[in-house]
């Protein structure tokens, strides 16, 4: 079935486009929501004014909202739970939990389907998008951490972490490199003693 985007439909295409789609898809949601028409040759011809318009109305949506979206990337957000030994949660972190804690520092009411993110089930720092528009997505920074803990001993934690991580991976290779020069070496001095 094919049908003409009258408004934006998140993965599947912008308002004017024309999409092929699977009946069930077209005839029991996109058509029904008013998300689409079917594109039958007097729809066609309207394709030129719904784009100008979605894009007007895009344009306009987009610049109220950046406000918004500027907010949402400063923001942090901790969840203390109740965690085992291994770092894993008893539960997990939901999108509706992330949703409240922004209404709660903020105080935007965020659908938690605008939230791209499965349930964290683990400590540490998670990244999560919220989808705004199409165009407008910003990164939210979230901690998850054991009941009681503070937010910097985590950090700190996962700081030593990251720094030991890499001084070993630097010393790792600074002992592949020396010996690939001393076989270099050794190689060059049995040439010239042959000779």
């Amino acid at each position: 079935m094919k049908v003409l985007l009258t408004k934006d439909v998140y993965k599947l295409g912008r308002a004017g486009d024309i999409k092929k789609v699977a009946d069930g898809y077209g005839r029991n949601y996109l058509i029904p929501q008013g998300l689409a028409v079917l594109a039958t040759p007097g729809a066609l011809k309207q394709v030129e004014y719904i784009r100008k318009s979605a894009n007007a109305k895009r344009d306009l949506l987009n610049r109220e909202l950046s406000g918004l979206a500027e907010q949402l990337k400063a923001l942090q957000l901790s969840f203390g739970v109740r965690a085992g030994e291994t770092g894993k949660l008893y539960g997990s972190v939901t999108t509706q939990m992330i949703s409240d804690s922004i209404k709660e520092k903020i105080g935007v009411d965020i659908d938690k389907r605008q939230i791209e993110a499965q349930p964290i089930r683990n400590l540490g720092e998670h990244k999560v998008i919220v989808r705004l528009t199409v165009d407008l997505m910003p990164e939210i920074n979230i901690i998850v951490h054991r009941e009681g803990e503070s937010i910097e001993t985590i950090q700190s934690t996962s700081d030593e972490l990251e720094s030991t991580e890499t001084g070993t991976e630097d010393s790792e290779l600074a002992g592949v490199i020396n010996t690939e020069d001393s076989t270099s070496d050794s190689e060059t001095s049995e040439i010239t003693n042959e000779e």
